[in-house]
């Protein structure tokens, strides 16, 4: 049996990427007296400079975010040409697989930036990465080619709505499982299993784990898992919210927050990419974090895609996926355990 990722392996990778965060804020200064016209006309203008101002330095930070460590894409490519493809029978006998393979295409909710799971590449728009990884081998088992999948942007907040809303029959976007979200989704997998981090600056050496985030403003994701855990687990701290993971992760560099708290493997896309800047502090926390895939309430494409990864687990393809993804780029050399699929 393969082992989880250890703390020792946790340690190694963040020695290797180096160290710490110092932040500082800003206050605003409140006036009693009114304004003049001329003087309300000039903040006006010089607000709407500010902002324009702000839009194109947001912009530009965007076009500059770096990237992580190359994926090998014929690596990549090979492992998909690979797939199984399922049998008639099993698409006939499914409602939710019946529905894609006679739309000809298989509607994914993702994201085409997170450098580790779904990235796009521009130079032959192609998705690479191992939730996408994930995706095209499943678009392959039920349409006998991997490329026929529709990806439609998601986050954070919007993995449910898409799929109550029949926008995509499938989400893969590192998505927990929780009860919550089984009120209003079903899932498949669990795929992958993780655990919550705090990222900080590679300078910081005041935060050194959970426990020192008292009395820290702490950047997490809206719509995740990061608000609840850190309620517990960091009571005392203040908690600021953020669309994406870029969004916190710039403001953790440009030191508007003190730290960044969200699952260990998505520290992994910052630790690749930006090792100068940034360091997991401490060991990771919470509970075990399950991803699976978001599929419609009470689908029975739960079954069919339960099916699917147990048998690309079988094959090894799992493995592969993950070495390819991850494992080469991040430095670590053994696949963590596959959580048991369906429990």
């Amino acid at each position: 049996m393969r082992k989880s990722i250890a703390t020792a392996k946790i340690t190694a990778l963040i020695l290797a990427s180096a160290l710490g965060i110092t932040a500082c804020g800003t206050s605003a200064n409140k006036t009693e007296t009114a304004p003049s016209a001329a003087a309300t006309e000039a903040a006006a203008t010089e607000a709407a400079a500010t902002e324009a101002a702000g839009e194109t330095a947001s912009t530009a930070a965007a076009e500059a975010e770096p990237q992580a460590v190359e994926i090998d894409k014929a690596a990549f490519d090979a492992i998909l040409a690979k797939g199984p493809v399922a049998d008639d029978a099993d698409i006939e006998a499914s409602e939710w697989a019946k529905k894609v393979k006679e739309a000809g295409k298989l509607r994914v909710g993702g994201v085409r930036t997170s450098q580790l799971f779904s990235q796009l590449d521009e130079t032959d728009n192609k998705m690479r990465g191992f939730d996408a990884g994930l995706f095209q081998l499943l678009t392959r088992y039920i349409l006998g080619d991997e490329s026929k999948y529709e990806v439609t942007q998601v986050d954070s907040s919007t993995r449910e709505s898409v799929l109550t809303s029949d926008q995509v029959d499938a989400v893969f976007a590192t998505y927990s499982i929780t009860d919550s979200r089984k009120e209003v989704i079903s899932f498949a997998g669990p795929y992958y299993t993780s655990r919550q981090a705090v990222l900080v600056k590679v300078d910081n050496s005041e935060i050194t784990g959970v426990d020192s985030l008292a009395g820290k403003i702490v950047a997490t994701q809206a719509g995740s898992t990061g608000p609840s855990i850190l309620e517990e687990f960091a009571p005392e701290a203040t908690v600021q919210e953020f669309e994406t993971d870029l969004e916190a992760r710039t403001a953790l560099e440009q030191g508007r927050v003190d730290a960044y708290v969200t699952d260990y493997t998505l520290m992994l896309n910052a630790l690749v990419k930006e090792a100068d800047k940034f360091k997991i502090a401490g060991d990771v926390f919470g509970p075990e974090d399950n991803y699976g895939i978001g599929l419609p309430k009470d689908s029975d494409g739960v079954e069919f895609v339960n099916t699917f990864l147990k048998k690309i687990e079988e094959e090894g393809l799992w493995d592969e996926l993950w070495k390819v993804s991850l494992g080469d780029r991040t430095g670590i050399s053994e696949a963590p355990e596959t959580p048991a699929v369906g429990e």
